[in-house]
């Protein structure tokens, strides 16, 4: 298999963090998901420090998917709204990530009916447009010079979405043994 101009060496066998997992009928999921572990570290350590590098240190990596959320087509959104679109099943985490960005003047709070909504302040928006300055310079521009591709990886985030919702069904099946 090649990924941009890394070609990755099948005859090395599987590389997993737990053997024991990869033993079964698809050793393939279990290094995938040692891969997916690995970019998750890696992914929650960029956010986090490309957000301080934005203007606004300590926060959590949850509390910058909130904000980019929040950000997305400019548009209010209520707790519900965004714990669906990160597939959050507890709401007082986005509850807690919410007071953090509402401590550092990053959101404004309205109503649509009986239910709380949340926007960016202009601070908050700069904020978010800062990051993706910030993130085009440095991630954007270093994945394109090895050779990353729109369409390589919009199929890789379309099997990850897929993949997702196994993983959701087999969780709700686990809950019942």
């Amino acid at each position: 298999m090649t990924l941009g101009k890394v070609r990755l060496n099948s005859s090395l066998g599987p590389i997993v963090s737990s053997e024991h997992l990869a033993s079964g009928a698809m050793p393939a999921l279990s290094e995938l998901e040692f891969g997916m572990i690995l970019l998750d570290h890696a992914f929650e350590r960029w956010m986090v420090r490309c957000m301080a590098a934005a203007g606004v240190p300590n926060l959590s990596p949850l509390d910058v998917l909130v904000l980019h959320t929040i950000a997305h087509r400019a548009r209010a959104k209520s707790v519900a709204d965004i714990c669906l679109v990160l597939n959050i099943e507890d709401m007082h985490l986005v509850t807690y990530s919410l007071k953090k960005l509402d401590a550092h003047k990053l959101l404004t709070s309205g109503r649509v009916g009986s239910e709380k909504t949340v926007s960016l302040t202009r601070k908050g928006d700069q904020a978010a447009q800062r990051y993706c300055k910030i993130r085009e310079a440095l991630l954007v521009k270093s994945a394109k010079s090895v050779g990353s591709d729109s369409r390589g990886l919009s199929e890789i985030a379309g099997l990850m979405r897929a993949l997702s919702g196994h993983y959701d069904r087999a969780a709700r099946a686990a809950g019942s043994l």
